[in-house]
């Protein structure tokens, strides 16, 4: 494939990837239909969802077809920290700040009914994917970040954010204790949940395959036409031939550029994630699933303590936030670790949690992964503008879990009721519109 915003191959292999679904490199048919209802590009989290809320229906089954760049779940879905946690305080406050209290309700109540309806979907479907309801933390490390927490979340509750009372607060006498972290000022604690994503992933779109789902790994979309013929198809183009569809869906997330070139919005970042073991673990560990060490703002790692013993750790921002930019921003290619960033995770678990400093830790797997960032820091959700019949679900900041499932629910009410976004449950912040597109800011 020619050089652009496009997937790349021989990408870095997450730990999540280990155990492969037997539809990892699935193609439902030898060749491409030649024409579909819809197409989807995109076989991750949000094409796979689109396509499971679209077959609901039994009875009224559009005819689909799903394009998928690589294998299976193989972006960032695939690489990502296997948490889905609501950002309840952070998150919140810094909505709130900018584009106001109604919308930072939205947002964070919306992000609760996420998790709660991941969790619903995932017992409903049966699928075995390590599943955990667990606590998780922000970690505050930088004195005035921790002085400011404990007046972001009292704010919070005498202003009557619905999410508030979720979120407990420790101050520097208890936040190390709580957390394990060391050097910890603060800590706030909230529910979320831990669990394989590629497990969940593919076994959904197992089920939507079973329901009559075209799905074509290894078959990279290229272009889509620019316009709808005179009978209202758009041309979906990949290098084993064409597909005519009256409805393209883009579940594109940071790839969304390279064939939807308007949504110059959505950013390519590149985000490194490892796994580490511990050969010699104290005998007690902190009972967070999840957490988030800030160290400043903007300056964070992420991580999911499994049930196995090992650490899925994420992040390693202080090393390449504010320099070597050029080395995470608007890069597509996940074949290669960020090199400002290599070596970060070792000794990372002893040098960041109390009693650990004899873990004797191993860092198993380091990878990558090309999240999609927006310029206004929110996703980009419902009809493309000005282009009857293509639709988006892309662009969700490295936070896609505790989102994207309602997300694509809403946009599948849109494609089948053909009825306004304000009636399809997503906080109106994600509506995709021309003067979002137009919208700049520094990641």
């Amino acid at each position: 494939m020619a050089p652009g915003i496009f997937p790349v191959a021989n990408a870095t292999v997450p730990f999540w990837r280990t155990e492969l679904h037997e539809i990892d490199e699935h193609r439902s048919t030898p060749e491409l239909p030649a024409e579909q209802d819809i197409v989807i590009i995109g076989a991750g989290f949000a094409g796979t969802t689109c396509a499971y809320y679209l077959t609901q229906d039994e009875f009224t089954v559009p005819s689909i077809t799903v394009l998928e760049a690589r294998e299976a779940c193989s972006g960032a879905t695939g690489r990502n920290g296997g948490h889905c946690r609501p950002d309840l305080h952070v998150g919140f406050e810094n909505r709130k700040n900018v584009k106001g209290l109604d919308a930072a309700n939205e947002v964070a109540c919306f992000e609760v009914a996420n998790l709660q309806a991941v969790k619903q979907l995932i017992r409903q479907e049966r699928i075995e994917c390590e599943l955990e309801e667990v606590t998780s933390s922000n970690v505050y490390l930088d004195e005035k970040q921790a002085l400011g927490a404990k007046d972001n979340l009292e704010e919070m509750l005498d202003l009557g954010c619905p999410t508030a009372m979720m979120v407990n607060y420790y101050g520097p006498d208890e936040a190390e204790k709580v957390s394990g972290v060391k050097g910890a000022k603060a800590a706030t604690t909230f529910p979320a949940a831990t669990l394989w994503p590629y497990k969940f992933i593919t076994q959904l779109l197992s089920i939507v395959v079973d329901r009559g789902v075209n799905l074509q790994t290894n078959t990279p979309v290229t272009m889509v036409s620019s316009t709808a013929d005179d009978e209202g198809f758009w041309t979906v183009t990949t290098p084993r031939g064409n597909i005519r569809a009256k409805k393209v869906v883009f579940a594109t997330n940071g790839y969304t550029s390279g064939v939807l070139p308007e949504y110059k919005a959505i950013h390519p970042v590149r985000g490194t994630c490892s796994r580490i073991i511990a050969a010699n673990p104290p005998a007690e560990r902190s009972r967070i699933g999840s957490l988030v060490p800030y160290y400043a703002p903007k300056l964070a790692d992420y991580q999911a303590n499994r049930s196995d013993g090992s650490f899925v750790v994420g992040g390693a921002w202080t090393t390449c936030r504010f320099k070597h930019t050029n080395q995470w921003r608007d890069v597509v290619d996940d074949s290669q670790l960020v090199p400002a960033a290599e070596g970060y995770f070792n000794g990372y678990i002893e040098r960041t949690f109390n009693g650990w400093e004899q873990a004797e830790t191993t860092v198993d797997q380091v990878w990558t992964g090309i999240m999609g960032y927006t310029e206004d820091g929110e996703p980009h959700i419902g009809k493309v503008p000005s282009k009857e019949g293509l639709y988006i679900c892309a662009g969700f900041n490295g936070h896609g879990m505790p989102l994207v499932l309602l997300c694509a629910k809403g946009l599948v009410k849109m494609m089948s009721d053909d009825c306004d976004f304000s009636q399809t449950g997503i906080p109106s912040l994600y509506e995709t519109t021309p003067e979002r597109l137009q919208a700049t800011a520094v990641i």
